[in-house]
Formats: C-alpha cells, structure tokens, sequence
C-alpha cells in the first residue's frame, strides 16, 4: 500500500483528512517535536480506531509533513507512490 494510499484509507475511515489530522494534533501539542510516537498511537486509536500502520502514517505527517522519501516514486512495488509530496487535503480535493 502507498503512503497515499494509507491516509486516504485513513479519512475513509475517520471522515477526516489528513489535514485536520494535523490541526488535531497541534491542538493536543503533538506537533512538539519531542512527543513519542506512542502517545500519538494511544490517541488515534482510543479516538479513532487506527491500528498501528496507519497511525504511523499519521506520525510521519506530524513530524515531517507532507514531504516522504523519493526512494518509492516511480517504482512498480506496492510501497509505490506517484509523488514525494502528500496530498493532507482529502481524496474529493486532489488534482488529477
């Protein structure tokens, strides 16, 4: 599954994009560089329901942004995604 793939699973499942994802997590300070990934797990699972998987993907997102790794673009394996940039703004919004 592509990292697109898992947050657009993600707001299939919440409702919510990634994007409000972010501003939730600021909101409970998460965005602090220094907050431990288990904590945010513990949240988007008793909140959410996300498994570990999809709220790692969610982890990155806070951490980093939008912004992952090239190694996977343009590959044919599973982990393929078509862009190193995330789109947080929900499936309906995303260009084509």
């Amino acid at each position: 599954m592509s990292f697109q793939a898992y947050l657009d699973t993600i707001e299939t499942k919440t409702g919510l994009t990634p994007r409000q994802f972010v501003a939730l997590a600021a909101e409970r300070g998460f965005d602090d560089p220094s907050t431990k990934a288990g904590v945010i797990l513990t949240w988007l699972k008793e909140d959410y329901g996300l498994g570990r998987g999809h709220g790692m993907a969610l982890v990155h997102v806070f951490k980093h942004g939008a912004k992952i790794d090239a190694k996977h673009v343009g590959t044919t394996g599973s982990h393929r995604d078509a862009s190193d940039t995330l789109w947080l703004d929900g499936k309906a919004t995303r260009p084509a």
